[in-house]
């Protein structure tokens, strides 16, 4: 059979690595001056910059480090490996350039968009409607191009790199617009379709699995191509590759409820994620011994190869990470992990090891290959490695301490029955460890650097390789399989059906969890006190999602003595039915706020939010001076109560008209409360609007429970 002769194109290989190495480089830039503001809380400076301050920054860090830095380093991997897995040029250059800078102008309008304080409040989905619309339309232009390259391929079988490809590709477009279903408000507003518990499930549903299929799936792609090639050894085992990928794919989807434990979440949902994350142990550790024996005999290779040792830590990391999820899903440990430092270390083990090592080591590998060189400097690429290690190390184990000395302060009474600490104390024992978190970012940082110096050498000393000859035989129409083959290998030769196997597999789980919350009303029983918020209330609700205050404090008390007697009863279900979306929280850096409502005086929240040390000595809280000369968008306050309405928000019918009127009666109020107080401020401030929401927030079940 006579050969054809091809070109792999590394152009978009090598576009998507700079891109990937840059905003990288922002990405943990972002990360460094948010863990020293929260040491050093004068770095906010929201007094000159209040789009700088750490409630902004903090999602255009996760958002950076996520979908910029590894969604680059996805890209980059499959661009490079998918058309040498199938003996065939990417389908369209055109689609690829599409592709390429609809995913950078993305990236620039998350970042811009997020810092003007345009956001949904959901965590890693807070993009607003129009991005989501064109993240949807960019990752299908996506999906078309690497499906039509699967399709003329001259290899007849799907390696196992690219089922990992696929998979994570029909699952993040299910996860992104099942999470994504917005009512839009305005240009740059949306309300979540989705309330209180409804949305808290969908959330983490999408939270959870982003992480799974954005940050471990396709990087999974990666290494089972990347660390056999840096090798030269073949995957350790094919029957531990499908088993580690259908079984991976089946349970992960179902493990989100585990990041609701012990809140309004119902009982049933919470078992059901514990249960399949203990489940996920197998798979995982199927796919870490698979990664770590495929280096067999070569463990004097890992000594000399930088590349290597990255690639090591880099699944070692995937290894202990994949361990300690379940571990957070057990009630026990998650009552201690909940709400703490201890997640923040967990989070960055799989980002700094896993996501970030293994870039590292893709990237030493690849970018010698693209510009036909060798790496400038092994020895800086191993003092990167041991900078970079050290780093995670001084970032990972304060936040474990962190963690456990919170968690034994936050639950110690005294003999009298009294809590013995206030939350402030407990902040203010750990700042020496966010001190020490941001110096071990700061030297990974640091490695990073290196890194790019040592490629941009080597670059240098090398020629770009644009288009690299190949040749191969065409595919084979009628082919016959070999006798002994099983049965798995008639799915790797059809690659829709293994898409649509892929796209059943992962979508049981999500209809299983979800459909139930939804259709069977006892899930979530109402609770009659609980009312719409007022028009003031609402627009003070929306100035504090701008504001990011939701990455601090958690609206959900937990059943816990400590808990209940630090902030109140704890939450029942029925108080979230009118949230969209919820505010329950992942961190408190702040205490809950869940009844604040009533708790403090008018004056009280005034001079806090001027200066939070002023009634919280030691408070790490930046200052909000900005909102005390910005007025009350009232333009949006009818298409607000409209599109609450539509969402099922029981607002009288024609109440848009006196909506405003509503709205000033009661910020009036406020503002001649704060007179009495010879404080001056206008009713048509923002500061009045955000002061009336957390007046509110919890007195609605208040009022219930004295009843």
């Amino acid at each position: 059979m006579s050969l054809e002769k091809f070109y792999y194109d590394n152009k978009f290989p090598k576009l998507f690595a700079i891109a990937c190495i840059f905003w990288g480089t922002v990405g943990m830039l972002l990360g460094v001056i948010i863990a020293f503001q929260l040491a050093f809380p004068i770095l906010n400076f929201s007094e000159y910059f209040p789009h700088l301050a750490f409630g902004r920054l903090r999602p255009v860090h996760t958002n950076a480090v996520i979908f910029a830095f590894v969604g680059n380093g996805i890209f980059t991997g499959i661009y490079y490996a998918l058309p040498r897995l199938l003996k065939t040029p990417m389908w369209s250059k055109k689609l690829g350039s599409i592709h390429f800078w609809g995913w950078q102008f993305i990236i620039v309008c998350a970042a811009v968009s997020l810092l003007m304080g345009f956001t949904t409040g959901k965590e890693y989905a807070e993009l607003e409607w129009p991005i989501d619309i064109l993240i949807t339309l960019i990752w299908v232009v996506f999906g078309f191009n690497m499906f039509a390259t699967i399709l003329t391929r001259r290899e007849r079988h799907l390696y196992v790199a690219i089922w990992f490809f696929i998979a994570s590709w029909v699952t993040v477009a299910m996860l992104h617009i099942v999470n994504s279903i917005e009512f839009p408000v305005s240009m740059m507003k949306s309300y979540s379709w989705y309330a209180g518990v409804q949305d808290a499930l969908v959330q983490w549903w999408y939270g959870h699995n982003a992480v799974a299929f954005f940050l471990t799936t396709p990087y999974l792609g990666l290494m089972y191509y990347f660390l056999p090639k840096a090798a030269d050894r073949p995957v350790y085992s094919y029957r531990l590759s499908i088993l580690h990928f259908w079984s991976l794919i089946f349970l992960y989807i179902w493990a989100g409820p585990h990041h609701l434990l012990y809140t309004a979440l119902p009982d049933w949902a919470q078992s059901v994620g514990t249960a399949f994350s203990i489940m996920l142990i197998l798979p995982s550790w199927g796919g870490m011994l698979n990664g770590l024996f495929t280096l067999r005999g070569a463990w004097d290779k890992v000594r000399e190869e930088p590349v290597l040792k990255f690639f090591v830590v880099a699944v070692t990391c995937y290894g202990m990470s994949t361990f300690e999820g379940p571990m957070l899903a057990l009630k026990n440990v998650n009552a201690i992990s909940h709400y703490s430092d201890w997640t923040v270390a967990h989070v960055h083990i799989g980002a700094l090891g896993w996501n970030g090592f293994l870039t590292f080591g893709m990237m030493y590998w690849l970018i010698p290959k693209l510009f036909n060189t060798t790496l400038y400097s092994k020895k800086l690429a191993s003092t990167h490695f041991w900078i970079g290690t050290l780093g995670i190390l001084l970032y990972a184990i304060p936040m474990y301490w962190s963690s456990f000395r919170s968690y034994f302060m936050m639950k110690a009474f005294t003999p009298e029955g009294q809590l013995q600490y206030q939350f402030i104390d407990i902040v203010q024992t750990i700042i020496p460890f966010y001190v020490m978190r941001a110096i071990g970012g700061t030297i990974f940082l640091t490695g990073v650097i290196l890194m790019i110096y040592n490629l941009i050498k080597t670059a240098k000393s090398g020629s770009f390789v644009k288009e690299e000859e190949a040749e191969a035989a065409p595919l084979v129409k009628d082919y016959q399989a070999p006798s002994g083959s099983i049965w798995h290998s008639i799915i790797e030769r059809k690659p829709i059906l293994l898409l649509v196997l892929s796209l059943v597999v992962v979508g049981i789980g999500g209809l299983v969890e979800l459909i139930p919350t939804f259709l069977v009303k006892e899930n979530i029983p109402t609770i009659s006190s609980v009312k719409p918020y007022t028009p003031l209330e609402l627009q003070g609700r929306d100035i504090y999602i701008r504001e990011g205050c939701y990455n601090c404090h958690s609206q959900m008390i937990r059943p816990f003595r400590y808990e209940v007697a630090r902030y109140g009863e704890y939450s029942k279900a029925g108080e979230f039915v009118y949230d969209h979306p919820f505010q329950w929280g992942s961190k408190r850096t702040g205490p809950d706020l869940a009844r604040i409502g009533g708790k403090y005086g008018n004056d009280w929240h005034i001079r806090h939010m001027q200066d939070p040390t002023s009634t919280s000595p030691g408070s790490i809280m930046p200052s909000y001076p900005s909102l005390f000369d910005q007025l009350i968008d009232v333009g949006s306050t009818n298409s607000k109560i409209h599109a609450m309405r539509k969402m099922g928000v029981p607002y009288p019918d024609g109440y848009e008209a006196i909506a405003n009127s509503d709205l000033q009666k009661q910020a009036q109020t406020i503002s001649d409360d704060l007179s009495t107080k010879k404080i001056g401020v206008g009713s048509d401030k923002e500061i009045i609007a955000l002061i009336g929401y957390l007046q509110r927030v919890g007195k609605d079940i208040k009022l219930e429970s004295t009843k």
